[in-house]
């Protein structure tokens, strides 16, 4: 059942409830784990400067099959390059991923 909510990321509807309250935002750096940012090269830590989003470019590429370096490249890259049209496409290239099941 979770490999199958993880899949269609049914299991990220709860952070739904964030985006509300105003702490996400629909399109953005993933959030950061405290243990992650422990690591962070200085290059990496300027992605905690946006909100963090429920999608962004890294989850277009594959999530898990993108290696950190590279997570982190597509973040900074969304960063220097936000607009509300690039949110706009980001958002319509997700959606299609999140019903056939490749989002994951």
């Amino acid at each position: 059942m979770g490999k199958w909510l993880r899949r269609f990321s049914i299991d990220e509807i709860p952070q739904l409830v964030n985006v509300l309250r105003g702490d996400m935002s629909l399109v953005g750096p993933r959030p950061a784990i405290p243990s992650e940012v422990a690591q962070y090269k200085l290059w990496q830590r300027r992605r905690l400067r946006m909100r963090p989003g429920l999608t962004c470019l890294w989850a277009l590429r594959g999530r898990d099959k993108v290696d950190f370096e590279s997570w982190m490249r597509l973040d900074l890259q969304y960063i220097d390059n936000w607009s509300l049209g690039l949110d706009a496409r980001i958002i319509l290239m997700t959606i299609p991923q999140v019903l056939s099941g490749r989002a994951s």
